[in-house]
């Protein structure tokens, strides 16, 4: 457990395989050193039902921390969020991805041929 958690939130964290917003999460996750559930919207439809079940809504990245649903989020608003709460302490240290944008075109043709090669 990293110094900024006083205790270890249960995380779940509802993400596209490929996306700007969900790497966004994962990079926060990384930032803090937090166990998180990592649910695959895109390898699982089992997770989407799940997600628009909780959310209400269709849109991702959904994030459920303590049982509260943060639904269709950035990475930025998931930090703001547990630093509100005293989940984690700010950090001056840079996120290793972009919080708050989605894939650049560049990144969607690169993982598209990704994926049309491993097919």
């Amino acid at each position: 457990m990293s110094e900024s958690q006083a205790t270890s939130p249960q995380i779940a964290c509802f993400l596209k395989t490929y996306c700007g917003w969900s790497e966004g999460v994962r990079a926060i996750m990384r930032k803090y050193e937090l166990d998180y559930e990592e649910k695959d919207i895109i390898a699982n439809p089992a997770f989407r039902w799940e997600m628009e079940q909780k959310s209400g809504q269709p849109l991702s990245p959904c994030v459920e921390i303590n049982g509260e649903m943060l639904p269709d989020v950035s990475g930025e608003e998931v930090e703001a969020w547990m630093i509100e709460r005293g989940l984690v302490t700010a950090r001056e240290v840079e996120p290793d991805a972009p919080i708050d944008s989605s894939c650049s075109q560049e990144e969607h043709e690169a993982r598209a041929r990704v994926e049309a090669e491993t097919q």
